[in-house]
């Protein structure tokens, strides 16, 4: 409740936006395939000299409102998080419920930045808050509307996987197997090199031939994935095992050329997931990469810029790494300098197995111990230049424990005089089912970002994103950026970044906090005002479908 001077309440608080909404705005234009606003999207640039400059710079943005079908192709189709992938579509497409000692639990999308999550419009003329799904604020694939396919190593059909990978409430695997045991993933590329020894055992729905003929089958799948599902587009998303990290090498991967030529001739330092990649660029696929290793070699970088098909990366940042990268920007942010963190994990699903070999573990560690540096980095008041906390991360192997993985963390801080302040967390992760959701948000920002073109007014030329897409960060631990560009691993700004993003795309302003309209008399009394006459005429607040 927020007082005015003469002391009559104002009621000020959050409402929802229900359904689709449309901008009243010159500044925005909705053709008949497209909407297409006029932004102005200001920097700040900081001199030698300390000189301080606003920069404003004229742009138009333009998205294509045609969805299209969309199709999706796991590679790790059979695994915890492809099969529960499959398994949740299902779940929501066929309202599917289900009986648990805690009573009945019904299909949905929670944990789905995309599909679970809203973001501020603006403030109806009371000044209340008013908040819009964020699916409805663009035109988006919905999870429901994709056909999903895909590979795997093992050949056990979805229901079977479903089952091994004990991710689900068995009453909901009852309902599912139905819709799942008839759906088996293709045979899949595996380098023995590349992955824990341990995985052999499950290696029965495999690729032969060289890695060239292997990548001409691959490339065959998916141009029969889309020819037989009749899809506008297709993305490929790698949800399979770590991969140790491969060697860079002069003549092997370095370049596109190299890379291609090294394919061919079957060179023993490409791995399974860069033979992916390929596959996927030539196909014009956007290729997304889940786990760790370096699948993207500067090679295919190169290749993918070459063909200008968006690849991003790295690995699905969903328990402990998302609470360090907020937990560390609010540490740093209020002026807590962080010494040592330490991080402890022990999981029994297969990805611990597999991470249970040591140069398997060495992708993992390093993908997780970068995420603190940006934020270490921007305040030399508290950290001198290359000063860092130390950072300990440790992954240990618990099959009982199976897709319920223990994350236990430790942030010693140095605070205020010579003080010490310590936090202790322990996070029980239901691995999948926080993983899962981020495939979903990966597909759905990546298919949105394909029909987004910018421009600056004063050169004319329409692009699109770099084709390392780095927006789609917030839910990678070890973001992707071009070359050149800062990586940013704070979580809430990579939020912002998506936010305002679509926000340009309307011709809306970012969202700046400021609230002003919040913080002055005047403003205050001229709300007041309105309330006490909507109350006086009976009316209540304005309609939540109101045109913004």
């Amino acid at each position: 409740l927020l007082k005015s001077t003469s002391s009559n309440t104002i009621m000020s608080g959050i409402g929802n936006l229900e359904g689709n909404f449309k901008v009243q705005s010159d500044k925005c234009t909705y053709e008949e395939d497209a909407i297409v606003s006029d932004y102005t999207y200001q920097t700040t640039i900081v001199e030698d000299g300390n000189v301080v400059k606003p920069i404003s710079t004229e742009m138009q943005f333009r998205t294509e409102t045609k969805v299209g079908k969309v199709g999706v192709m796991l590679v790790g189709l059979g695994g915890n998080n492809g099969s529960t992938c499959v398994a949740g579509v299902l779940a929501n497409k066929h309202n599917i419920t289900w009986e648990t000692k805690e009573g009945t639990k019904s299909a949905n999308y929670w944990g789905s930045l995309m599909m679970a999550s809203t973001a501020k419009l603006g403030n109806d003329a009371t000044g209340k808050s008013i908040y819009s799904p964020i699916h409805n604020m663009l035109p988006m694939v919905h999870p429901n509307d994709i056909v999903w396919g895909g590979w795997d190593i093992n050949g056990s059909n979805l229901g079977d996987a479903m089952k091994r990978s004990q991710v689900l409430e068995y009453s909901l695997q009852e309902k599912l197997y139905p819709y799942m045991k008839d759906m088996k993933p293709l045979p899949s590329v595996y380098f023995p090199d590349f992955i824990a020894a341990n995985q052999c055992e499950r290696a029965d729905n495999i690729l032969t031939g060289t890695k060239q003929e292997q990548m001409e089958v691959l490339r065959k799948d998916i141009q029969d994935f889309k020819k037989n599902n009749e899809l506008d587009k297709v993305i490929l998303l790698w949800t399979a095992n770590t991969e140790r990290f491969a060697a860079v090498e002069e003549g092997v991967n370095d370049t596109a050329e190299n890379l291609l030529a090294s394919i061919q001739r079957g060179e023993a330092e490409v791995s399974a997931s860069t033979v992916f990649a390929v596959a996927s660029i030539l196909e014009g696929c956007m290729f997304i990469n889940g786990s760790p290793q370096n699948t993207f070699v500067p090679g295919v970088l190169e290749l993918a810029r070459k063909h200008q098909v968006f690849v991003a990366g790295d690995d699905f940042k969903s328990g402990q790494t998302k609470m360090k990268s907020v937990l560390v920007d609010f540490l740093v942010s209020a002026g807590i300098k962080p010494v040592s963190i330490v991080s402890y994990n022990h999981l029994g699903n297969n990805d611990g197995k597999n991470l249970s070999a040591p140069s398997q573990f060495r992708s993992k560690e390093i993908s997780k111990s970068n995420v603190v540096d940006d934020m270490v980095a921007s305040n030399r008041i508290l950290f001198e230049e290359d000063e860092h906390p130390d950072h300990v991360v440790v992954i240990k192997y618990v099959p009982y424990v199976s897709d319920s993985k223990r994350a236990m963390d430790e942030y010693t801080s140095e605070i205020f005089l010579g003080g010490k302040n310590t936090i202790v967390m322990h996070n029980t992760c239901e691995d999948s089912l926080l993983a899962t959701p981020l495939i979903y948000d990966l597909v759905i920002l990546g298919e949105l970002c394909q029909r987004i073109t910018m421009k600056n007014k004063s050169k004319g030329d329409w692009e699109g994103f770099h084709p390392v897409l780095s927006l789609l960060c917030y839910m990678l631990k070890a973001p992707l950026v071009p070359n050149g560009a800062p990586v940013t691993n704070a979580l809430f700004t990579q939020r912002c970044a998506i936010i305002n993003i679509m926000r340009a795309c309307l011709g809306l302003a970012p969202d700046n906090h400021m609230t002003l309209e919040h913080r002055l008399e005047s403003t205050l009394d001229e709300q007041l005002e309105k309330q006490q006459a909507m109350r006086t005429n009976g009316n209540g607040y304005p309609n939540k479908k109101a045109k913004l």
